[in-house]
């Protein structure tokens, strides 16, 4: 089963969490997951003022700064593994050094198998 395990932040504590030793911890699980054939992607994401939201309405395209939600803590990356349990895809998101400062969310990814148009 897919799990996406998105990492959410707060950009203000970055600089006080974000030193080499967090970036170590990454790597490190990577390389784990890596080696252990579970990790199919990850990504660390730019910092939220330079996203752009792009809205269609009656066919008129709109594009608007920052993110959509006003909040707090924003999606500061992303690990996308196959897991035989989500028990497994939770201890993965457990490891990373940002559940321990803000939230790391485990989600199923959807299989697309069937849904034919």
């Amino acid at each position: 089963m897919k799990y996406l395990v998105l990492i959410y932040s707060n950009p203000s504590t970055w600089a006080d969490t974000c030193d080499m030793s967090g970036w170590r911890e990454h790597f490190a699980l990577d390389a784990e997951l890596n080696e252990s054939g579970e990790l199919l992607s990850s990504e660390p994401l730019e910092d939220p003022v330079l996203t752009r939201v792009v809205r269609v309405r009656d066919g008129v395209v709109s594009t608007t700064d920052g993110p959509y939600a006003e909040a707090k803590e924003y999606l500061a990356g992303y690990y996308l593994v196959e897991c035989e349990t989500e028990e497994r895809a939770i201890e993965i998101a457990a490891r990373m050094p940002d559940a321990r400062v803000s939230a790391v969310e485990v989600r199923p990814v959807m299989n697309n198998e069937g849904l034919e148009m």
